[in-house]
């Protein structure tokens, strides 16, 4: 059976996640791969509601995550595990490292909720966590115009990017300084994902 490439991007925000998921899928396509580039929270039913609640203040820490995990679940089944079985290079934007961080942040054991998501969630054959200082990726947010939202406060960020790095020398782990150029951060990834 052919299997596909899983590769996650995470970091807080403001790190380019979302620039170079999109790049690395170009880059994987002028290979002759194909490619499926998605993110989390999805446009589905849950995923739109934690998006929502971004912006009108977020859900109990105990609805978020409900949440989050069924947007997760309904992903994994409906993209994520077909793709891979037909050998398709699935680039994620965020996965269940950020639902680590994000509720770990509001309390919740970052342990606990991993147990939780690898009970159905696949793991990736390589997670790359961009790392960038909280205020430069502060200020990267409001340089595209945005206003921090309830997720991206400057304590909430500090305390998820530890438990992001917290997860530093795992085997499929990379940690990318996103500092430089958008080519610059690029070419690290895809030194990365070659190996």
């Amino acid at each position: 059976m052919n299997h596909g490439l899983f590769i996650v991007i995470e970091g807080i925000d403001g790190t380019g996640k979302s620039t170079q998921a999109s790049r690395l899928g170009e880059w994987f396509r002028a290979q002759g791969r194909e490619v499926v580039v998605s993110r989390e929270p999805t446009a589905g039913p849950w995923g739109k509601k934690v998006r929502e609640s971004a912006a009108s203040g977020r859900l109990s820490p105990e609805e978020e995550l409900e949440y989050f995990l069924n947007d997760r679940r309904q992903h994994v089944e409906e993209l994520i595990a077909p793709s891979l079985a037909a050998g398709k290079v699935v680039i994620l934007d965020r996965y269940y490292f950020s639902t680590m961080a994000y509720q770990g942040a509001r309390g919740f054991d970052p342990s606990e909720i991993r147990r939780q998501n690898e009970a159905f969630a696949p793991v990736p054959d390589r997670l790359l966590i961009l790392d960038l200082d909280v205020d430069s990726a502060l200020e990267r947010i409001g340089a595209r115009g945005d206003t921090a939202n309830e997720f991206e406060k400057r304590e909430n960020l500090v305390r998820c990017q530890e438990i992001f790095l917290s997860l530093r020398g795992e085997d499929f782990v990379r940690v990318i300084d996103s500092h430089g150029t958008l080519d610059e951060v690029a070419e690290r990834i895809r030194q990365a994902v070659a190996v």
